[in-house]
């Protein structure tokens, strides 16, 4: 099954158009700083509740380090199909699990009550992202946006 929503998203609906979208929007989750980026954001312009967003920010940073634990005992190896190679480079070739994943469901979980609107999608659409570019497998992504949800939801 994961081999067959690899291809899935690896061809549909590609366009060199689509694809220079989704490679500029997927960068802006590595390690989380599109995450980061708003809860430090939130703590710079909303001193009230500076301290929910800096402990916002944390769970995001959290998560990514808990995801970078699990990716170190799994060693699982990126995709590698020939026939549809990834389509940007990564940091590292351990694929399991999608920090993009992670940081994305955790945010979602501590950031959407903060800014007033479901970052859900938005993370969704992070974590796909992901997988449009071939650079992890969909039982990645499964797995790090379940350890996001987990660690946003014990920190709350």
């Amino acid at each position: 099954m994961d081999n067959a929503l690899y291809i899935f998203f690896r061809t549909a609906g590609h366009t060199p158009r689509n694809e220079r979208i989704v490679k500029a929007f997927s960068k802006l989750g590595e390690h989380g700083l599109l995450w980061q980026g708003i809860a430090l954001g939130g703590a710079a312009v909303d001193s009230r509740r500076r301290p929910e967003w800096l402990r916002a920010w944390a769970v995001v940073a959290g998560s990514f380090g808990a995801n970078q634990l699990v990716k170190l005992a799994f060693r699982r190896p990126r995709p590698d199909l020939p026939e549809l190679p990834q389509l940007m480079d990564t940091l590292s070739n351990r694929s399991y699990p999608s920090a993009h994943a992670t940081t994305s469901a955790a945010a979602a979980r501590v950031l959407s009550p903060l800014v007033g609107a479901p970052l859900y999608p938005l993370a969704v659409a992070m974590s796909l992202s992901r997988l449009y570019l071939g650079v992890h497998w969909p039982s990645d992504v499964a797995a790090g946006f379940a350890l996001g949800a987990a660690v946003g939801e014990l920190a709350s």
